[in-house]
């Protein structure tokens, strides 16, 4: 047994999204990098498949942290760090934004009172440091006071909840530099056709049929298809550097995405890897940037995707669980200028985590 002295921090525990995790205020933890990154293992009690000894659920859905602060930026209300905690490596990393935990950043500004309540309704400008874009959340405050309690509903999360609408703005080339980093929409790598594509998460798009499987797999046959994850995980490595990401062994983007037809409606079916374990879902940004992928002529996503007809275009991402709805505002060029999303977040604690 450690003779050290816990060490206490005020934290929120919330869901954002279909996904779970620890938000906190940046004056409330360490300053220093390295110091911050120990504390953050501890609590979620990596590394250990189990996460047993933390908070974390043995998921990386479930192993994520906010990092919250008041911006000095101006039109923008708050500052927001996602950093993904690793469940069995000793890793925390800021290679990329989570949307779904971004869900909960709205809440958790007016809660902290780093925002203040405006009407039935307070709108969040939120600063995503990861990638330095923009998002707007729509957060519920009836009575000046934040409600978690609604009709909004979304697939992967049980019941219904007070909606948090997600508008994104300039998200492409968030981290790669280009909406399409290579400038290609379809080369090939390793024999498959792909689309290289950031348009708030950098993802590789490809045909499920290219690497062997139906794109219709649950979630457990695909974790335990060690052919298919291996195959696509030599993609993943080759088009790293493609991509400006450099070396992205031990790195968690880019995302995996396989795609097949839709069979429920939708525009799209897709399956994801984040990037080494089939998603439950999908990450918000990561729809995003599918959808998006969906509009770039001559891509594999075009070859097999529903696209209405419009301006507007509301394209349905089916998942595993269900389906995730992205709204994309395109001018006359078919360049996308905005995406929305509806989102749902919850408080589940507020205390202090020790580690």
């Amino acid at each position: 047994m450690s003779d050290q002295p816990a060490t206490a921090i005020r934290c929120m525990w919330m869901r954002g999204g279909t996904s779970k995790g620890g938000y906190f205020l940046k004056d409330d933890l360490p300053a220093d990098t390295a110091a911050r990154d120990h504390f953050l293992l501890r609590v979620m009690g990596s590394p250990d498949s189990n996460q047993i000894d933390g908070m974390g659920g043995a998921d990386p859905l479930t192993s994520k942290v906010a990092v919250i602060s008041k911006s000095s930026r101006p039109g923008v209300d708050v500052d927001y760090l996602f950093l993904q905690v690793f469940v069995d490596q000793a890793i925390v990393t800021d290679a990329q934004n989570c949307g779904n935990i971004l869900a909960g950043v709205g809440p958790f500004a007016l809660e902290r009172g780093l925002v203040p309540a405006e009407g039935e309704v307070t709108k969040v400008t939120i600063y995503m440091e990861n990638t330095g874009q923009i998002a707007v959340a729509a957060v519920q405050t009836p009575g000046g006071a934040v409600t978690y309690s609604g009709d909004a509903r979304i697939d992967g999360v049980p019941g219904n909840h007070a909606p948090v609408p997600l508008e994104f703005r300039d998200t492409a080339g968030s981290s790669c530099g280009a909406l399409l980093p290579t400038g290609q929409g379809v080369e090939e790598v390793n024999g498959v056709a792909v689309t290289l594509i950031d348009n708030g998460m950098p993802c590789v798009v490809m045909k499920a049929s290219d690497v062997g499987i139906t794109g219709y797999e649950d979630r457990e046959a695909l974790d335990a298809n060690a052919e298919l994850k291996a195959r696509i995980e030599a993609i993943r490595i080759a088009v790293g550097q493609r991509m400006n990401l450099g070396d992205v062994t031990e790195k968690s983007v880019p995302k995996m995405m396989l795609i097949a037809p839709p069979r429920h409606g939708g525009a799209i079916t897709v399956r994801s890897f984040i990037p080494h374990r089939a998603h439950a879902t999908i990450g918000v940004l990561g729809a995003v940037s599918v959808a998006t992928a969906c509009l770039v002529p001559g891509s594999p996503a075009a070859a097999v995707a529903c696209i209405p007809e419009g301006g507007t275009k509301t394209l349905s991402v089916e998942h595993p669980t269900g389906e995730l709805t992205c709204v994309l505002e395109v001018d006359e060029s078919g360049t996308v200028q905005s995406a929305a999303l509806l989102r749902t977040a919850r408080k589940l604690m507020d205390g202090v985590v020790f580690a």
